[in-house]
């Protein structure tokens, strides 16, 4: 039985994965740090936190552990700076006390085309962040590359929804890399990722999350 942090429940992926995890039965505890307080549940821990000052020696850093789907867009945050923020300096201060805790195992939702030297500011803020991650000493890490996420978000973007809409339309055309790929297939791979916790670093990339 394992103690699983997920960061960013209150978020597509991480809702999933919270879902799933408060319902798997390998789970014992589920924390789940928020800007906002979550539905209760039994075995659910919600610490109400601001991730600019994250409360490094609270107890509730002890997992076995960590689903990491913290993530914005520049359009939501406002500035590169602010998205940098949350996507690099968030998910980096979550590793890091997680790790400092006494947490074996780390699955990061990243981005395909992820690259620290990539020209694209997205892309480059993504491989940052895998390879900050990676330099934590985490025994196991997995990564995940997920394409154009798929789900209902709390607020809807119009141009990414009709972005998805033409990609699942014409799926059969496009290379499996590129198509969809479904917010609760994400957030199952990084949970079973989590608990299986295999030794050493692996990626999995956008097309091992479509459907045979």
């Amino acid at each position: 039985m394992s103690r699983l942090l997920i960061a960013g429940a209150s978020g597509l992926v991480g809702g999933q994965a919270l879902t799933i995890a408060l319902d798997d039965e390998r789970i014992v505890h589920v924390v789940a740090p928020t800007r906002r307080p979550l539905l209760p549940h039994a075995k659910l821990e919600n610490p109400i936190v601001d991730f600019d000052a994250l409360p490094s020696g609270a107890d509730w850093w002890r997992v076995d552990a960590v689903v990491c789907a913290l993530g914005t867009t520049i359009r939501d945050a406002g500035s590169q700076a602010a998205f940098r923020r949350v996507d690099v300096d968030y998910v980096v201060a979550v590793a890091s006390c997680a790790r400092a805790a006494g947490a074996r195992s780390f699955a990061l939702n990243s981005s395909l085309g992820a690259d620290p030297a990539a020209g694209n500011f997205y892309l480059r803020c993504k491989g940052e962040a895998e390879e900050a991650v990676k330099g934590l000493g985490y025994p196991s890490l997995t990564v995940v590359r997920p394409s154009v996420i798929g789900g209902e978000r709390e607020r809807r973007r119009t141009m990414e929804h009709i972005g998805m809409r033409m990609l699942r339309a014409f799926a059969p055309l496009v290379p499996k890399r590129y198509r969809v790929a479904e917010a609760g297939v994400i957030a199952s791979a990084m949970i079973d990722a989590a608990l299986a916790a295999e030794p050493g670093c692996r990626t999995i990339e956008s097309d091992a999350l479509q459907p045979d």
